[in-house]
């Protein structure tokens, strides 16, 4: 048996509730992990709020970093004792789990279980929206919004070490020091009424090559206005809320744009993938070349309070849970 937080209700953090619970299936390809430290995502509200519907009861959240306990009889790259993370498993608010080995990743001695526990599924996302969704050149300009964020600040930190220009933007004049900490070369606040002349300004009207916007509904349509013609849009996020539906003919009318909608395990959907990415994120921590966030540590029983800090908008450190 184990401990863990079950949803039975859609709604407010509250509902997030501990509770006994079994640990789960196995086969031959399975591992026992006993998680040291849990990620908590913002994709772990949109199931809790009931904006990606699950089936209830439902144990949430899908990072963690734990020790294997035990191996299935055919798993053959990790061994009982290793400490290794996954992202993208449902089911991670639980102190002991069996899980499918094949998606899992050893840690690197220079990166804290802590770390790889908060920052793993943002690491992972910057790596495929930068390298593989579209491969960042010195010569691009970029808008990253909410770029103080956990996962926003990832992505500046890398696409500047890449070379190119970055306009981050922010919901607040108090995330402007932690935007500009991030490497961006100009920080801007959305929600103002002349945010696209800014860009305009910025960019001698030759607008920019890619937006990245985990945002949503609160910069959607303006950011379409921001990219040059045959751009590409990332809306990889929406946390003011999904975007308005719009009309597909207004990606002609702006500059025959590209729109994507991407998420996370269409990108590791297979073990190798899951490594490469990994490996690479890991490298550039060990490097010094991004850094995440503080963090916030709550045990398991607190997991209603670490959202509520996930969801306060005036916090920069980056919540954990600690069985």
């Amino acid at each position: 048996m184990a401990k863990a937080i079950v949803l039975r209700e859609y709604g407010g953090p509250e509902n997030l509730r501990l509770e006994t619970v079994e640990t789960g299936t196995a086969d031959d390809a399975s591992i026992l992990i006993r998680n040291v430290a849990i990620g908590v995502n913002f994709i772990d509200t949109y199931f809790r709020r009931g904006i990606y519907p699950t089936t209830l009861p439902a144990v949430i959240g899908d990072q963690g970093v734990g020790i294997v306990e035990e191996c299935g009889s055919a798993v053959t790259h990790v061994n009982v004792g290793d400490r290794v993370a996954y992202a993208s498993i449902f089911g991670a608010y639980i102190d002991r789990r069996w899980v499918d080995s094949s998606q899992v990743v050893r840690v690197p001695d220079e990166v804290s279980s802590e770390v790889a526990a908060a920052s793993l599924t943002r690491g992972l996302t910057a790596e495929y929206l930068l390298f593989r969704l579209h491969s960042i050149k010195p010569s691009d300009t970029i808008i990253v919004h909410a770029a103080a964020g956990g996962t926003g600040s990832i992505i500046c930190q890398w696409a500047r070490h890449m070379g190119a220009r970055v306009i981050g933007t922010v919901g607040s004049e108090a995330k402007f020091d932690a935007a500009k900490q991030a490497g961006c070369d100009f920080v801007l606040l959305h929600s103002q009424d002349d945010f696209v002349e800014q860009i305009r300004d910025i960019t001698d009207g030759k607008l920019v090559d890619v937006v990245y916007d985990s945002v949503g509904k609160d910069t959607f349509n303006k950011s379409l206005e921001c990219i040059k013609p045959r751009g590409l849009m990332v809306a990889f996020g929406n946390a003011s809320g999904k975007p308005d539906p719009m009309d597909v003919l207004a990606l002609a009318r702006c500059g025959s744009l590209f729109l994507t909608r991407p998420i996370l395990t269409h990108y590791v959907s297979t073990q190798e993938e899951l490594e490469f990415s990994a490996a690479r994120y890991f490298a550039a921590l060990a490097d010094g070349i991004v850094t995440p966030h503080a963090l916030t540590a709550y045990s398991l029983n607190d997991a209603s309070a670490a959202h509520e800090h996930l969801e306060d908008r005036s916090k920069l450190s980056i919540p954990i849970l600690v069985p």
